[in-house]
């Protein structure tokens, strides 16, 4: 694909997902850096706000199979990874893969899974590959997650522990929409029985997505910047309000989110304008719940860094 190509696939993608999730903009760019740096996204907003149309929208976008997975304490691993069944005829086990061999994968109310069954997903997002009775199932090469959780309501759910929100890239709230958009979308819905979902057209052929994130793992990150990245890791550790600062895990995640910005906004290297565009989300989903004005805390954090001038 030439440069002009990949261009105009992410400006479609983005149009694609602006036509399904109304007057969201700042939200849309950052599932697409997300996206394009292979991570994995965590959605932290009341129900009904477009969460689940925005991933099906997504994985029809990226040419991808979206599967689903509504969890609740019953869920067992295995309903998510799949299982081994003994078929009658043969006497043989085969294999049932289960959701988790989507490309797009929505678990939704993760927080409502036991413990047990949420990290069933460990595995999957740090290696894209699950392991069932010792042998190993390699998942897409693009497989992405897409979580999501209820702040209003804590009744009968499990918090999720630092080592699996760590896992995540990103957390985002979508919120609701402005009274424009609210409108738009009731036209969009009149006689179609839809229930909100709007088809999207595909924009990825087969590898092309892959390709896509290669690039952006490709993009320059002079040292100024990794400096710059590591004094504001360091900085979260050493904040007051912040219990669990940023470990080396999260800070290659920030590193690989801020190259996502970089490529989107048509640059091949990073400046500490896309670190600090990226901040929030990516810091947010590290915290927890042990900070309580997030947005504060991380423009603290980024006031107390010394802005490099080079690249």
């Amino acid at each position: 694909m030439s440069q002009n190509g990949k261009l105009k696939s992410i400006e479609l993608l983005r149009k694609c997902l602006n036509s399904t999730l109304l007057g969201k903009e700042d939200v849309v760019e950052l599932v697409i850096a997300c996206l394009l740096s292979k991570g994995h996204l965590l959605f932290d907003d009341l129900p009904g706000l477009g969460k689940t149309t925005l991933a099906k929208a997504l994985a029809t976008t990226v040419g991808g199979r979206f599967s689903r997975v509504q969890c609740t304490p019953d869920l067992l691993p295995s309903d998510i990874t799949g299982f081994n069944i003994l078929n009658q005829k043969t006497r043989e086990f085969e294999f049932r893969p289960g959701p988790v061999f989507g490309d797009v994968l929505l678990a939704d109310e993760i927080n409502r899974a036991t413990p047990r069954t949420q990290s069933a997903l460990f595995e999957a997002m740090a290696e894209r590959q699950v392991t069932i009775d010792g042998i190993a199932h390699p998942l897409s090469s693009t497989f992405m997650v897409i979580a999501t959780q209820n702040p209003v309501e804590s009744h009968g759910a499990y918090p999720l522990p630092e080592a699996q929100l760590d896992r995540f890239a990103m957390k985002l709230q979508i919120g609701y929409p402005n009274r424009g958009s609210e409108l738009e979308m009731l036209q969009k819905n009149i006689g179609t029985g839809s229930q909100g979902y709007q088809a999207v057209e595909r924009v990825f052929e087969s590898g092309e997505l892959e390709k896509l994130q290669e690039d952006v793992a490709s993009v320059a990150v002079e040292l100024p910047v990794r400096e710059y990245l590591v004094d504001l890791a360091r900085a979260t550790r050493e904040h007051r309000s912040v219990t669990l600062g940023l470990s080396p895990r999260g800070l290659i995640t920030w590193q690989r989110v801020a190259q996502a910005w970089a490529f989107i906004d048509q640059r091949d290297y990073v400046i500490p304008d896309d670190v600090q565009a990226v901040a929030k989300p990516v810091l947010e989903v590290r915290f927890g719940g042990s900070v309580d004005n997030v947005e504060k805390v991380v423009h603290e954090i980024i006031e107390s860094v010394a802005v490099p001038t080079g690249r």
